[in-house]
């Protein structure tokens, strides 16, 4: 009896060693899984330019840990302060364990702070997202740039507005915008399927969110403006700007006048919506069909079905992660050193979409050509969603 006591005794100790053993494993293999050589840094908006590009960052120091992607901001003034834009790159070349860095979004100044940092660096992976400079400028700085096929938005995003009932169209900008081919591009396509629509086109400018008013001028502008339009044009008038800052004010405005919202100049649920809805995001800004479905209750609540659309997932987020995603292959050498293997560029993307709204969307992705000369540059690749309406 004894025996068998010490025998059942070992027997469970064996078990237990062998579980903690195989549990080990299962651990190592996850962390070799996820691990990379070296660092990543991203480089976001603040909160008050775009909150989820921060977060999409704040994402990925969740993932792999903050010993492993290094997040930084640009200033909130960026125009203002390119000096300092070009610090904080120097900051990051300085750093010989960062392999790659993605910035969202490259926003005007960029090029002149990644020229400084190919001074001393060419062995880390660049990937710009939403460039704000001229395609042939980004392509000759990045590996991989990122961006909203804002060209074929054009015609996309006027149809959904007939879709919705729209009579006239009202496109917010300014000059800054409007200086980027991409931007200005969309806005004449926009214009030209308005006119085979039968829509009418207006072309508004509102203060640029960098100037003398900052972002509260600009967003006060909103406020302002899209009633008096309302009153004026009627509510079957669809409303875009261009610009992150006056996305929560022209959704508050155009729901309290009953108008129409195609989409964000950063098609996505959760920007703009949950604050100008009410929604209370605390804790679940990235849990998507969350937002999806309480964006959705607020809307009927308020009489607006059919009124407002975006694309099913956060755009600027995704730009964030793929290019994150692809860049840690690179450093792993799964893909090409000087080519995008676009494959595995879409599974990244898709994977990421999978995971946060649990659905698969079949993105389409083209290379930017240049409309002037007909330049085809395969490191820019646009992408496009179809809408969800709410």
């Amino acid at each position: 009896m004894k025996l068998t006591k010490k025998l059942l005794f070992v027997v469970l100790i064996c078990m237990l060693v062998f579980g903690m053993f195989i549990t080990g494993c299962q651990r190592r293999t996850a962390v070799s899984e996820g691990a990379f050589p070296g660092k990543i840094a991203i480089v976001t908006n603040d909160v008050s330019q775009n909150e989820e590009e921060f977060r999409s960052a704040e994402y990925l120091v969740a993932k792999y840990g903050a010993n492993k992607v290094v997040h930084v901001t640009w200033p909130t003034n960026f125009m203002a302060e390119q000096e300092q834009m070009v610090t904080t790159v120097a900051r990051i070349a300085a750093d010989m364990e960062i392999r790659a860095l993605i910035i969202n979004q490259a926003v005007p100044g960029t090029n002149p702070a990644v020229d400084r940092l190919l001074e001393s660096r060419d062995d880390m992976f660049i990937v710009y997202c939403s460039p704000q400079e001229n395609p042939p400028d980004v392509s000759r700085r990045a590996n991989l740039i990122l961006n909203t096929d804002d060209l074929a938005r054009g015609a996309a995003i006027a149809r959904q507005a007939q879709a919705q009932g729209a009579s006239v169209f009202v496109h917010y900008s300014f000059p800054r915008h409007m200086s980027n081919v991409l931007l200005a591009g969309r806005r004449d396509l926009i214009r030209q399927e308005c006119e085979l629509l039968g829509i009418q086109f207006i072309d508004a400018t509102a203060p640029d969110p960098t100037g003398d008013a900052g972002i509260p001028g600009t967003q006060q502008f909103i406020l302002e403006d899209v009633p008096i339009r309302i009153r004026s044009l009627g509510a079957d008038t669809a409303f875009f700007a261009t610009n992150c800052a006056m996305q929560i004010p022209l959704i508050r405005t155009v729901v309290e006048g009953g108008a129409i919202f195609p989409e964000p100049c950063c098609p996505s649920p959760t920007h703009g919506f949950p604050s100008a809805l009410g929604i209370d995001a605390a804790g679940r800004g990235t849990d998507i069909p969350y937002m999806v479905t309480e964006i959705t209750n607020a809307i009927s609540a308020a009489g607006m079905q059919g009124r407002l659309s975006t694309w099913p997932a956060p755009a600027s987020m995704a730009w964030t992660v793929t290019g994150a995603e692809y860049a840690i292959k690179w450093i792993r050498g799964e893909v090409p050193r000087n080519a995008i293997d676009e494959s595995v560029l879409r599974q990244c993307f898709s994977d990421y979409v999978m995971e946060i709204t649990g659905i698969y969307v079949d993105a389409q992705i083209t290379d930017y050509v240049d409309p002037g000369t007909g330049q085809e540059f395969p490191n820019y690749k646009l992408i496009l969603m179809g809408h969800l309406t709410f």
